[in-house]
């Protein structure tokens, strides 16, 4: 029992850390929540085997609120681009549900190795941000589009993140204006979380030994702690990104960014 207070206290430090860096630096928090529970898992009573699936499972599951509140935002300044959902929502849903399905057939050392990696290029583009020239032209077809959303959809379910990382890129390459392509992957989030994280459940649904409080991948105590902070210190984090040294802070953040992956990617 003491172990898991304290494991559900830890949880809410990662929540309210998550939730004010997500604000303060606009960063996705399953960069930061998959690596914090690889190291909290354990004490719950996790094997090494389960490690990265629960972790990632768990991470992504916590992405669903905070999505949906960047969506509305975004909604409110008529930022999200309605019907671009019609040929990219089915490869939305697609490639989210199967990730759990695609992460149950790896194993653990592999998919920690494969997020290790991701962590560091995630860094490296921190510091050296990809910008994509968006110029007026024709979408691709709906054939494309929708290869293209489930692909993305499922890496980054895969690897328990909203998936903004890899659309924003990938639509303004499209044409897309900047603004609509941070609408409409803000919207995809809610979708890639929320399908991503039914994947990881029904993967995860007949894995045996797993400690009690999961739900297929999912452990609900880690969830819950992580949920009810990251809420409510997102807004603390916008507020204090107008008067800290945000650019200094997120090359500062970058680098211990690659330090973990490496570390993880040695482990």
């Amino acid at each position: 029992m003491d172990n898991l207070i304290w494991f559900f206290i830890s949880c809410l430090g990662l929540g309210a850390f998550v939730g004010f860096m997500a604000g303060l630096l606009g960063i996705g928090g399953g960069i930061i929540a998959v690596p914090v529970l690889l190291y909290l898992l354990p004490s719950a009573g996790f094997e090494l085997g389960v490690l990265p699936h629960v972790a990632i499972a768990t991470s992504l599951s916590a992405i669903i609120l905070t999505s949906c509140s960047s969506a509305l935002a975004h909604h409110r300044r008529g930022n999200i681009p309605w019907p671009l959902f019609k040929p990219m929502l089915p490869g939305l849903i697609l490639g989210a549900s199967c990730s759990g399905f695609i992460s149950h057939t790896i194993s653990a050392d592999t998919l920690q190795q494969i997020f290790a990696i991701f962590v560091i290029l995630m860094a490296v583009q921190m510091v050296f941000p990809l910008r994509v020239a968006g110029e007026e032209k024709p979408m691709p077809a709906a054939s494309t589009l929708f290869v293209a959303s489930a692909a993305i959809a499922s890496f980054a379910a895969l690897m328990g993140i909203g998936g903004g990382i890899l659309l924003v890129p990938f639509l303004s390459w499209c044409g897309l204006q900047m603004r609509n392509a941070i609408g409409f992957s803000a919207a995809s989030g809610v979708f890639i979380a929320l399908f991503g994280s039914v994947g990881y459940v029904l993967a995860g649904w007949n894995v045996t030994d797993l400690p009690q409080g999961t739900l297929g991948y999912v452990y609900l105590p880690a969830l819950l702690g992580i949920i009810i902070t990251s809420v409510t210190m997102a807004p603390v984090g916008v507020r204090a990104a107008t008067h800290w040294p945000t650019p200094i802070l997120k090359k500062i953040f970058a680098v211990l960014l690659i330090f973990t992956g490496i570390k993880l990617a040695l482990a």
